[in-house]
């Protein structure tokens, strides 16, 4: 599912909010996950899972057009792990 397609959804589910406002709440939605991310904390949604962040450290890489060894810096990278009920619907027999 792309985000268009989230947006339709909603709005067909309700009809009452003009399509600006279910915009502008997805928008909200995501923009706080990233910001609660970016400040190193966590966000969990019961029976969804959870969105964390996972530290690299900085290592050695190539580049792959010329071959050439380049410094990776260390970084912070996103995680999601799925919650329970999550998991279940998942691998239903």
């Amino acid at each position: 599912m792309i985000r268009s397609e989230l947006l339709q959804i909603l709005a067909k589910d309700n009809p009452e909010l003009r399509p600006e406002d279910v915009e502008r709440a997805v928008d909200t939605f995501f923009d706080e996950i990233a910001q609660r991310l970016a400040d190193g904390g966590r966000v969990e949604l019961r029976g969804f899972g959870a969105f964390s962040t996972r530290h690299r450290e900085g290592r050695k890489g190539r580049n792959p057009r010329t071959g050439e060894t380049v410094d990776v810096p260390e970084k912070r990278v996103p995680y999601f792990k799925p919650g329970k009920e999550m998991r279940a619907k998942l691998n239903v027999s």
